[in-house]
């Protein structure tokens, strides 16, 4: 029976990472061990990464909504509360939209809120 040799995908692999390390400095860009070790921790931050960004937006929303409460008189946890008795369910990327381009809806919405 013939052997068979891995080469072949041995070479694809190590190309692969290396067009993955494409950039970094120095022989991380050029010796496959070096490159695969520095692209191993560079996939392991971008999928952090994406898991922070969720959580930094979500903060940045709550941020802006609560700045434009306070401009029309109540704070975000009242504002929250009185948003969800009401039966309204806007989600807060929405909401801090309002917040920034239609302060007369958002108004409308702090009085619903207050109301209820």
């Amino acid at each position: 029976m013939a052997r068979i040799k891995g080469a072949m995908m041995t070479r694809k692999r190590r190309n692969k990472v290396l067009k993955l390390a494409k950039g970094y400095w120095g022989a991380k860009s050029k010796h496959f061990k070096m490159a695969n070790e520095q692209v191993m921790k560079s996939l392991t931050y971008a999928y952090v990464g994406r898991r922070l960004k969720k959580r930094d937006f979500r903060k940045l929303w709550i941020t802006r909504i609560s700045a434009a409460c306070k401009s029309n008189g109540m704070n975000y946890s009242t504002f929250m509360h009185g948003l969800k008795v009401a039966g309204i369910e806007i989600n807060r990327k929405m909401l801090s939209e309002m917040a920034i381009n239609d302060a007369v809806a958002f108004a409308a919405l702090c009085d619903i809120a207050k109301k209820a």
